[in-house]
């Protein structure tokens, strides 16, 4: 069984940084891709960034040159650095990993993050 276990989440003033972390473990897994995703009330889950096990990352417009991610493979942890907060970041931030070899999609649990003006 993969369990991902997220934290950083919080209430920061428009502006801030925050940075998330999620860790994966289980029997003989071997990740693929990772992912940040957020859905704020009211609206559908979005992408906001993703990095392959190479190291290729990508990124949704609305974050781009605020969010960084990055990974540590040898932790199976994947982080989301947060600059330049916006109240329109305000959401619950969920992580997501890919299994090597099944390709299913493993969820954290989610944290939220609220930016106040």
């Amino acid at each position: 069984q993969v369990q991902l276990v997220e934290s950083g989440g919080g209430l920061v003033q428009a502006g801030g940084s925050l940075r998330l972390s999620c860790a994966a473990s289980g029997s003989f897994l071997v990740i693929t891709t990772m992912g940040w995703y957020r859905q704020a009330p009211g609206k559908q889950r979005e992408l906001v960034a993703d990095i392959t096990s190479g190291g290729i990352t990508n990124y949704v417009d609305s974050v781009k040159g605020r969010f960084t991610i990055s990974r540590d493979n040898a932790k199976n942890t994947v982080y989301l650095q947060m600059n330049s907060l916006k109240p329109e970041d305000t959401a619950v931030y969920y992580c997501k990993v890919r299994a090597f070899l099944s390709n299913n999609d493993y969820w954290g649990q989610g944290t939220q993050v609220t930016v106040s003006s």
